[in-house]
């Protein structure tokens, strides 16, 4: 067979099934000029750029991958972090299977906003669940004026058990283990899931229900 039509391999030198290909969707939230266009082109394009315009609602790139031999598709949704688009932007947290927080390490209103962009995300999700897959960044430190200690941005995560990476979007820092990172967690996730699901779709038939003895 040619190389080019070959099925790609596992990590165990076995061919991966394309048919089991999972998607799933992550969304990137944060506040206004953090980066989250930045590190989603960068993870997407290998590409940065220093200006991008102001997302307005939200935008979509999808990336392909595997994850321990399962072929993932991932669509990420980029979305707008001035405030005034709030409310539409919780609009496309449904549907989701992992989330990014993202703050800039230079500035720190936009850490602080961490809380709020977290628990507005939570309250959204149905069902709610306190273990929702999701990773932070801190983005630009490739920056000088730096105004969050790493120490702070880490012991916040630790509190709330999310893993943290620093990253540069600009440097290519950490932005692909991080992305991996979430990945990782939400196929855990959505396999436990449908494993499930699975369990209680079993019912019990009618013959199967245990027969009533008269006394």
């Amino acid at each position: 067979i040619p190389t080019a039509q070959r099925a790609p391999l596992a990590p165990q030198g076995l061919p991966m099934d394309a048919s089991k290909k999972v998607d799933l969707k992550i969304i990137i939230i944060g506040a206004l000029g953090v980066g989250k266009t930045s590190l989603l082109h960068q993870y997407v394009h290998k590409t940065f750029y220093e200006d991008y315009r102001t997302t307005l609602g939200a935008s979509i790139l999808t990336k392909v991958l595997a994850v321990d031999s399962t072929p993932l598709k991932l669509q990420i949704w980029d979305t707008g972090g001035q405030e005034r688009f709030r409310s539409m932007v919780s609009t496309f947290y449904k549907g989701s299977d992992g989330c990014m927080l993202a703050f800039d390490v230079t500035d720190r209103e936009s850490f602080e906003a961490l809380d709020n962009w977290r628990d507005d995300f939570l309250e959204k999700v149905i069902p709610r669940e306190q273990d929702f897959p999701m990773v932070v960044l801190g983005n630009k430190i490739d920056l000088n004026d730096r105004q969050v200690p790493k120490e702070t941005a880490s012991a916040w995560c630790k509190e709330k058990d999310i893993p943290y990476f620093e990253v540069s979007a600009k440097n290519n820092i950490n932005v692909a283990e991080a992305f991996e990172t979430l990945a990782k967690q939400a196929l855990s996730t959505n396999k436990g899931i449908f494993e499930s699901y699975l369990t209680d779709s079993i019912k019990l038939t009618p013959n199967d229900k245990p027969k009533q003895s008269c006394c």
